[in-house]
């Protein structure tokens, strides 16, 4: 594998002018909408957000459509544009299903190129009224989940567990195992033939559910059971989040230092606080650069996307760990409280780390990608 990749043009890097407008745009919207107080009065209702906040966010601003093709009712940016606010939301730690609709549902089906099931769904995630999610993607090897065709169509059964949104989504793309190999298929979740069982997990800000299809109808989607671009963009995606929360821990570390006295100074003026924070800081510049990348790379659809997402992963979810140690430990006392939204950071911190594999995963597959490892049996 070469280790340059003159495909990607060095310039499509730079964020444009209609990037840095959007993300002002975003950044003045979650200032106003979803402070720390909002998010968790939105996680104490039924569905975890707030509805009508997902609907002003898709048809105000059109956050929803930003990656989808125009035919299919998108705005027909690219994954660019979506990861500016994928970066924003993060920041707030926005609580509705953005991941699991905008990008993974919406990505495979349009990797999937199934045009009738583009033309079906994503006119409705792009306009925000259908959330969705997938199913199944977990394991590339064996799908937890099969379909059989019966008389009256394709049907599922078995099981997906922690499915993000699978409590509530209106639609799944699943991943399940035919009789010629694994396929991908549209369900629409139905009582009585689809048991979802909300999980008690550690960040509530996103959540989880167990997944139980017993002949649950389905639509077959494309002609393939590969999910590996999927993944790449919810990995570059959740790289995107990442770099919002750690960028918020960051700067909400150095203003609090900045007006804490101790000994008659602001803590901040310390030189063991200024060498921490300046560790971040590193850290979190080398993240955006790996998150940039990534990001770049599903945008283009470049041959170079399984690294460059593996490696965003990896690094921004270190990145995301440290920045968010820090701003509990930098604010003493109070950032270990409750009250401080310092621990719903750390909560997404260490639930995002794992999401699409480990770090320790991840580096492995880069290992195997760029051939430093042999590639593991499938």
């Amino acid at each position: 594998m070469h280790s340059r990749h003159p495909e990607i043009d060095p310039q499509s890097l730079s964020e444009t002018d209609e990037q840095r407008e959007l993300r002002a745009v975003l950044r003045d919207f979650f200032t106003e909408t979803s402070g720390p107080e909002d998010v968790r009065k939105q996680l104490a209702t039924p569905r975890g957000f707030d509805e009508a906040l997902w609907a002003r966010l898709a048809g105000e601003i059109g956050v929803h459509g930003l990656a989808i093709p125009e035919e299919y009712g998108g705005s027909g940016f690219t994954f660019a544009e979506l990861a500016v606010a994928l970066e924003e939301s993060g920041r707030v730690l926005y609580c509705a299903p953005v991941l699991p609709t905008v990008v993974l549902a919406a990505q495979a089906l349009l990797n999937s190129e199934d045009r009738q099931a583009c033309t079906r769904y994503l006119p409705r995630i792009a306009d925000g009224t259908l959330a969705a999610t997938v199913a199944g993607f977990d394991d590339a090897a064996k799908p937890g989940i099969s379909a059989q065709h019966g008389a009256s169509g394709w049907v599922l059964r078995g099981a997906a567990d922690f499915v993000l949104d699978g409590a509530g989504a209106d639609l799944i793309v699943v991943r399940a195992q035919t009789p010629d190999g694994a396929r991908l298929f549209a369900c629409e979740p139905l009582v009585g033939t689809c048991l979802r069982t909300p999980h008690r997990v550690l960040d509530e800000t996103r959540r989880q559910a167990r997944v139980e299809f017993s002949g649950a109808p389905a639509t077959l989607v494309g002609e393939s059971g590969d999910v590996t671009a999927t993944l790449d963009a919810g990995r570059a995606a959740l790289a995107a989040e990442q770099i919002g929360g750690s960028g918020h821990a960051l700067d909400a570390t150095v203003e609090f230092v900045a007006q804490r006295q101790q000994f008659g100074r602001p803590i901040g003026s310390f030189q063991a606080v200024k060498h921490r924070l300046a560790d971040v800081l590193v850290a979190l510049e080398a993240a955006r650069s790996a998150s940039s990348y990534a990001t770049v790379c599903v945008a283009t659809a470049s041959p170079q996307m399984p690294v460059a997402a593996s490696a965003a992963a990896a690094v921004c979810s270190e990145t995301f760990r440290l920045a968010t140690a820090e701003y509990v430990q930098l604010h003493g006392g109070i950032g270990f409280t409750w009250e401080h939204p310092a621990h719903l950071y750390v909560r997404r911190a260490r639930s995002a780390e794992v999401l699409f594999g480990t770090t320790d995963q991840n580096r492995a597959r880069l290992a195997e990608l760029v051939g430093l490892a042999p590639r593991s049996a499938a």
